[in-house]
């Protein structure tokens, strides 16, 4: 059955949150985008990532110390990065996924939302949008291959909702990445992580038109056409052959 809450209306004068993973999704898929946002037909979610939760969780635990203190995290010192945790009154909130740094963009009914990972500040008084990463690969994480794009346009929609908001906003994020190692003679009970600090210079110019673009999208009555890459829609529409040859010539299917 669709989903009968959290589904835009275009003649509702009711404010809707979008998130930055709709956002993404849309970059994705219109199609996907809109049977979510408009006809509430969502994907079928996937596991959480309740691992990467806990490193995430244990990371800004050790990223709120410093703030406390008023000092630079190891790392941030490790590497040599002239910042330190920022400390504002609306840091929780700003992470909270229920929450998030907000913007609602002029001349429409919605409000945009992303919760951020960390934002340090430099001496300058910019703030640094800082994103945590866990993985566990043996080979040099390469932030600029082309699966990494979500991950760079993360950052950058973060950067642009505070500039939204008022606030000066560094080119240059950090992807804090915590790498699990394998190579250990076990488990033994506990993982060890190698640490590493990636800057990132974002340039959030798409962010605007995307907006644009997905507000339009829910404002229309017609559903997009689905893009070639999509392995949700490439999914669907397999299946769908597969139940129409099986009319045709009925066979055991999924058996």
């Amino acid at each position: 059955m669709p989903r009968e809450r959290n589904i835009y209306d275009p003649a509702s004068a009711k404010l809707y949150r979008l998130s930055r993973s709709k956002i993404e999704l849309f970059i994705e898929c219109p199609k996907c985008f809109y049977l979510d946002r408009r006809l509430g037909r969502d994907r079928i979610p996937c596991p959480g990532y309740t691992l990467n939760m806990a490193t995430d969780t244990l990371l800004k635990k050790e990223f709120d110390h410093a703030r406390a203190d008023g000092r630079p995290h190891r790392l941030i010192e490790q590497y040599g990065i002239d910042a330190i945790p920022y400390d504002h009154p609306n840091i929780d909130d700003w992470r909270n996924a229920r929450t998030g740094i907000t913007y609602g963009p002029k001349d429409t009914n919605i409000e945009l939302f992303g919760a951020v990972d960390d934002i340090w500040v430099n001496p300058q008084g910019k703030l640094i949008v800082v994103d945590y990463k866990s993985t566990s690969m043996r080979r040099e994480i390469d932030i600029t291959e082309s699966a990494k794009a979500p991950y760079r346009r993360q950052i950058e929609f973060y950067q642009w909702l505070l500039r939204q908001n008022g606030f000066d906003v560094s080119d240059t994020g950090y992807f804090v990445y915590v790498n699990a190692d394998t190579d250990a003679t076990g488990f033994n009970g506990r993982l060890q992580f190698s640490e590493t600090i990636i800057p990132y210079d974002g340039n959030d110019g798409w962010v605007d038109r995307t907006i644009t673009s997905a507000y339009d999208t829910l404002q229309g009555s017609d559903i997009p056409t689905s893009t070639p890459t999509c392995a949700w829609c490439t999914y669907c529409k397999e299946v769908i052959s597969l139940q129409d040859d099986h009319k045709r010539a009925p066979t055991t299917l999924f058996g």
